[in-house]
This record gives structure tokens, sequence and C-alpha cells, in this order.
């Protein structure tokens, strides 16, 4: 038996093309585990290969110039049929011309069916352009098979997408199954045979249409036109109509199409410098239009990068999900009972309508639920002037945040999934006392402190001013009595990145998050500019809160003056509230009591 390792020390002379090419596999030679072919300019790889994490080895061509950490691979023979151990198997072209992948056993998992004349000499020859032919030894031109007829996922320049009326042959992308299985997956792009134009499916589904192609593109993808170095064109007659591409031959940009797994068609453009392949363009361009993209009772958000379960259910496949294979969709975490023990959860998205089921016969919303208690088989209901039932799996579902788009759905959940109504007001029962009382007790201190401060004639207050002065040089004098470090407004600047990372707003400022230049990270509330409060109401009261520091309040480390600028400093605490600090003065203790609800919610924000 020969081997490809002869290739390059055995030429057969009596071939037009020598065999000593590394490009070329001739009759009776076979490829190996460690054996490639590489087209002529270096630019294709043809041999084994295994996926991410795959322990599976496959028969593929990739770009050979790439540097990636995995393959660029664009075309696969056996991707239905992966080889589970290499070492035996071999790559071969038989002397009939059939090409063909052997497994341990020797037994043909995979070939091209092509066979002709043992009389004549074949060779296999990978391209430059990326395709695989098998032609006769004799005649180099007489192609009697090549790759580009069998696409997998990819569309190359030079490559054909369309329909042989001949042979009845329909040459269409199928997507991977995920990153790590080139099985073919949910989404394939064909040709409509009625229309010069395009269309994706997902099991029979059409979801997106490319638009007639109008001379120079299709018309709902303008952005073909943007690549100069690429020139696509349709074309129809009585033999054939196909959808193809070239590439400007003055330049060395790589370029491919793609169906891929998450079911949108792009280009790709590689770029040397970055080393990174940049996509051009994709459709459909929202990854929620793609036709059950999050399987089922999964939700897409077109701001999110992964898809995400509704309440009560959970990813049916972890492994898929973390390849963002997400077709497999999500699952109950607890099984119904199938009786008036489930429960209801109101949920608001939008739905696919195709698998409802409209009763007019039912005119109340208790009626509409119960007749879907009734039913073992319904998942959701929702009732407006008429009841609408889902007796299947929820598909399509979609939410949009500060959107009225959607419908308010009952969704069927077990009742252990329901969070209980006690239990709700009883946690927000104990979080209102809670913080009430702290207000209360940091209240009743101040009063205090701020009694005796009046007893020993230390407390002025003044009038209110009119308008914000200007904290000038001079009064800089006064720091001593406010016993805090003072902050330029530049320092805290930049320390919040220009008030960038705001954590909360209530109705007398804003909190943002920061880090001083000893790495300290701070809570900077600043003040609103028509909060009422004068200068030197503001220092009285920051020297009564830095004497106070309470253990339960959140430590002030300084503050800011700057014309209309009143700024605090505080110690950030994660888990503590960062507007927890008190005013003394009278006007300004209703604002604590108002302000409540807000450092509540800025608490629960920070876990």
């Amino acid at each position: 038996m020969k081997s490809l390792g002869r290739i390059v020390s055995i030429c057969n002379k009596e071939l037009v093309h020598t065999n000593c090419a590394a490009d070329t596999i001739s009759s009776g030679q076979s490829l190996t585990l460690n054996q490639t072919l590489i087209s002529n300019s270096g630019t294709f790889e043809l041999g084994y290969f295994t996926p991410g994490n795959s322990r599976n080895y496959y028969i593929g061509i990739w770009y050979k110039k790439v540097s990636v950490q995995n393959k660029t691979v664009v075309w696969v023979a056996n991707r239905d049929t992966p080889l589970t151990d290499s070492n035996s198997s071999e790559f071969k072209l038989l002397e009939n011309g059939n090409l063909v992948l052997l497994n341990l056993s020797k037994l043909a998992i995979w070939s091209t069916e092509s066979k002709s004349n043992v009389n004549l000499s074949y060779e296999g020859v990978l391209g430059d352009d990326g395709n695989f032919v098998l032609r006769t030894g004799v005649r180099p031109s007489d192609v009697f098979w090549q790759s580009f007829d069998y696409p997998t996922d990819t569309f190359l320049p030079g490559a054909k997408i369309g329909y042989n009326r001949i042979t009845n042959k329909q040459l269409s992308l199928t997507s991977w199954k995920n990153s790590n299985d080139p099985a073919r997956g949910l989404y394939s792009l064909e040709l409509d045979r009625s229309v010069d134009q395009y269309f994706i499916q997902s099991n029979l589904n059409r979801y997106w249409n490319s638009g007639e192609w109008n001379g120079r593109s299709f018309s709902l993808i303008p952005e073909m036109t943007l690549n100069s170095n690429f020139n696509f064109s349709f074309v129809e007659n009585e033999n054939e109509s196909y959808f193809t591409s070239s590439a400007d031959t003055t330049s060395s940009t790589l370029s491919r199409l793609v169906m891929d797994s998450s079911g949108q068609f792009n280009q790709f453009s590689w770029v040397g410098d970055a080393q990174a392949w940049f996509s051009l363009w994709s459709q459909p361009r929202q990854q929620c239009e793609v036709y059950r993209y999050c399987g089922e009772f999964g939700i897409c958000q077109d701001n999110a990068s992964v898809c995400t379960c509704l309440n009560g259910f959970q990813p049916r496949s972890p492994i898929d999900w973390n390849l963002n294979d997400f077709s497999g969709g999500c699952m109950r975490k607890t099984s119904l009972q199938c009786g008036d023990d489930d429960r209801f959860l109101q949920v608001h998205l939008v739905i696919e309508t195709s698998n409802q089921r409209l009763n007019y016969d039912i005119e109340t919303a208790d009626n509409c639920e119960q007749s879907c208690l009734n039913d073992c088989s319904c998942n959701a209901y929702a009732f407006n002037t008429s009841c609408l039932l889902w007796n299947e799996s929820l598909f399509n579902l979609q939410q949009f945040q500060d959107s009225d788009d959607g419908i308010s759905i009952q969704l069927r959940l077990a009742a252990s999934e329901i969070p209980s109504p006690e239990g709700k007001k009883t946690l927000k029962a104990y979080i209102i006392v809670l913080i009430v009382g702290s207000i209360l007790i940091g209240i009743l201190g101040c009063g205090l402190f701020a009694y005796k401060m009046k007893q020993r004639g230390k407390i002025k207050y003044k009038s209110r001013e009119t308008s914000p002065p200007v904290f000038s040089i001079d009064q800089e004098s006064e720091q001593g009595k406010l016993e805090l470090p003072s902050f330029d407004l530049s320092t805290i600047a930049a320390a919040t990145n220009n008030f960038s990372n705001k954590l909360g707003q209530g109705g007398f400022g804003s909190v943002y998050k920061g880090n001083l230049q000893d790495e300290r990270e701070i809570a900077v509330k600043r003040l609103s500019r028509s909060s009422g409060q004068g200068v030197e109401e503001f220092k009285n009261e920051l020297m009564l809160i830095s004497k106070l520091q309470h253990r339960n309040l959140v430590r002030l480390l300084g503050y800011c003056i700057d014309r209309e600028e009143k700024i605090l400093l505080y110690e950030y605490m994660p888990n503590k509230s960062l507007d927890a600090f008190l005013f003394v003065n009278a006007s300004t203790l209703l604002m604590v009591l108002h302000e409540a609800f807000f450092i509540y919610t800025v608490i629960l924000d920070s876990k």
C-alpha cells in the first residue's frame, strides 16, 4: 500500500501532473493522521482535524495561512460520521477513482461514490481556491468530482449556491451543530426556486429572505457592495440558477461566507494586522430574529449575548449552552402535578402565536385559568377579551427593556416554584423595620449631639443664602474646624472616572463609585444643585457628621466645595448603604426619612 509519505520521493513520470506535488494524491495512495495536502500557494490544507474540545476526528479543509487558536475549517467530508480513533484510519483514493475514508476495521464510513474506468489514472488535487477535485491523470481538466458540489457551512469565492435543473441537485449551506460538532445543524441557506432570492430555514420554517437580486446585491443585503475586493453575481439560465462570488486577483484579502450555528449568515474577512476574522455583515441583523434560537421556554434578548430560561426552568443541556448552542431550550426544574396544586406566574414578553389556542367561549380570566388547570398539557394562558391557551412548549420568547411590546401571560409552574406571598411580606416588613429603626437611632444620636453642641455655643446657624457662594481660598482656614480633609474637584473627577460609575440616585443627589490614588474604594455623593442647602449649612453639618462617625454609619472620609459643587466622600462598603449619613438640622430631617426607601434600593443593588 502506498502512503502520502512516499509521494515526495517517488514521481510517476507517466502522469502529466507529477505525484511529487504536495497538493496531490494519486490512485492507490492514502493520507494518514499526520499527513496533509497543501495547495500550491499554501492558502489551504486538507487532512485530519479535531474541532474545539471534541475527541472525534474528521477529514476537512482549512486555511493554512490563518493562525488562530482553532482551525478555520471550510469543508468537512465526514461531518455526520466522525472517527473515534484515527491511528488506523486511511483517507484513500482507490484505483477505480473512488475516494474513501476507512475506519479501524477498514470499512468505508464516507466516500465520494465516484466509480469510473479502472484502466484510467486518477488524482485528487487541492486547489488554491479551497476546492478539492478528483480528475483523470490523462486529462487534468476533466473533473468528475469536487468538494464545491458538496458544501458544508462555508461558501468560498468561486463556489456556487443554487440549483441545477439537469441533475435536480440543490447546493445549499447547512450550519454546524455547534463549535465542537460539525454535524448538520438546524439552519440552512437555500435558493428559492420561484424567485431570485435566498432564504434561511430551521426545521422547514423560513425566518429570513435575502430579497431579490437587483444586479449588484440582494435587496435586503445592501452591505454586500461595501467591500470592493469581492464581486458577487447571480447567474440564471436553462440549466441552473446560482449565486457566486469572485475575489480581486490583485488583493490578498481572504473572505468567506458562513451559515453559522447561531442561525445567522455572515461574511467574514481576514485582517492580517489584527490576526483575526472580522464580520462585514450578518443576516438576520438581530439574533432574536433567528427562528426558535433559544429553544423551548428560552428567552432571547437582543442586548444579551446568551439566552435565559423562564422562571422555574433551567437549560436542558448546560454543556450545549456553554457552547452557545441554545436550540435544546429549557426544561422545568419541578414537574407539574397536573391539578389544582399548580400555580401561575405572570410574565410579560413577546411570544410565538402559531401554537396558541383561542377559546371564545370562555368569558372571564378565572374561567380561563381553570380551563388551563384542567388540561395537563396546558403550559400558559392569557386573557384579555378572550382566552388564549398554550398547550405546547413556548417558543420564540423575547423580552425588551422599557417597551410595551408583547403580552402578559400566566406561566404554569409547580407550586414550589412560586415565591410565597407570606414570605415576601415578612421579608419586606423586616427590612422596613430595620431601616426605619436605624434611621431613628441615628436621628436621636445626632439630635443629642446637636443639643450638647448648642449648649456650648459652638453651633451657629445662618440664614439660607439666596445664591450659592464661591468657596474661596480664604475660607479654607475653617478646614480645621471641620476636622476632615478637603479634596479638589479634579481629584474626585479622576477618582470616579469623571462621575461615570453611578451606583444610584435619590431626590437630593447621586452616588458614584471611585478609587483614590492610594487604591481606597470610595462612594461619592454629589449633592444636587437644587438641594437648597447653603455652603455654611453644609459645613456645619459636615462638622457634626465628622464628629459623630457612629460605628453603624458609613465612615465619612472628606468633602469638596467648589462653587456650586458640594460633594461628600465616604468609605465604600459593598454591603452597606451608600447614603448612610445623617443631617442634623430640622430641614434635612425630613429629607432623610424621604430617602429611606432609596437607601434600601441602593443596599440591594450593591449586594
